[in-house]
């Protein structure tokens, strides 16, 4: 059943609201490199302006420990990141043949990231998803079938976080490992009220500062190159990856080993008390009626 704690948040911020944010359009992720990057984890944006970088050069890389510290949040606003710090965050796993091998090039360079799994993906490929969080990465949740949020009627959208989060959780406990409370928007399409009910049920948000832009059909050194251009225009921020692609697989080497280079390190994230958000997933059930519990 749904918490009457969680259900008492998305009503009080329905009335606060008065009716949800205009969602993000979920088509901008496939159009051209915008110009600017705003920065989402202050609540001040900044512009930075892009700047343009050689293509890298083919090179034999040699993998270092570039594993920063471990920052333990309790909300969106605890993230702050100091210059020459990243987040590494991937969206849309497990996938049999990919998460595999950016676990092991994650391990290689010492660093620990943040995986949003789908609850369709953990619940196809269960041990992968109980294997990533045994490596000592924080696994949150992305929804369970990758659905623009912004296109259903709040109960649809409550029933289809909730969805997600049970199915990766349930994924999880098979291997005697726990979801985190972190979540990310699919299409970073989002309402105010979904996003509002969200943090004061106790969710962690994760917005995102730099999209690589790993699903477009470019090469992994093109990928790394815009990634690292956007970055160095920051100087830090969370970064999103996907851990389906294989030009992702194969451009993490070239983007670790350049962050390696540039004196940059790799931010851990993780709760800052299960306690304090009094439960370990959004949980809710509905009548047959439709009508919230």
């Amino acid at each position: 059943m749904l918490p009457s704690r969680l259900l008492l948040c998305l009503l009080v911020s329905g009335i606060m609201l008065g009716g949800c944010a205009k969602p993000v359009n979920p088509q901008t992720r496939l159009t051209a490199t915008p110009a600017i990057d705003t920065m989402k984890t202050s609540a001040i944006a900044v512009p930075a302006v892009l700047k343009m970088e050689q293509p890298l050069p083919d090179e034999i890389f040699a993998p270092r420990n570039i594993g920063g510290r471990t920052l333990a949040v309790s909300t969106t606003a605890d993230i702050i990141l100091k210059p020459g710090e990243v987040v590494l965050t991937f969206d849309d796993g497990p996938r049999a043949g990919k998460t595999e091998a950016i676990l092991s090039t994650l391990s290689n360079y010492g660093v620990k990231a943040t995986f949003l799994m789908l609850g369709s993906s953990a619940t196809a490929n269960p041990r992968l998803a109980q294997r990533v969080a045994i490596a000592g990465h924080t696994v949150g949740s992305h929804t369970y079938g990758h659905v623009n949020l912004a296109d259903l009627t709040r109960q649809q959208a409550i029933e289809e976080i909730v969805r997600g989060e049970e199915a990766v959780s349930a994924a999880l406990a098979g291997g005697g490992q726990k979801l985190s409370p972190f979540f990310r928007f699919p299409y970073l399409s989002q309402t105010g009220f979904l996003r509002t009910g969200l943090i004061q049920s106790g969710a962690v948000v994760l917005d995102v500062d730099i999209d690589s832009k790993d699903y477009f059909k470019d090469t992994p050194a093109a990928v790394a190159t815009r990634t690292l251009s956007r970055l160095e225009a920051r100087g830090s921020g969370i970064i999103l990856f996907h851990d389906i692609h294989q030009r992702t697989v194969d451009m993490l080497p070239i983007f670790l080993d350049q962050l390696a280079r540039r004196g940059y390190s790799v931010v851990r994230l993780v709760p800052r008390d299960n306690s304090i958000f009094g439960r370990d997933l959004i949980t809710a059930g509905f009548a047959e009626d439709g009508a919230v519990l």
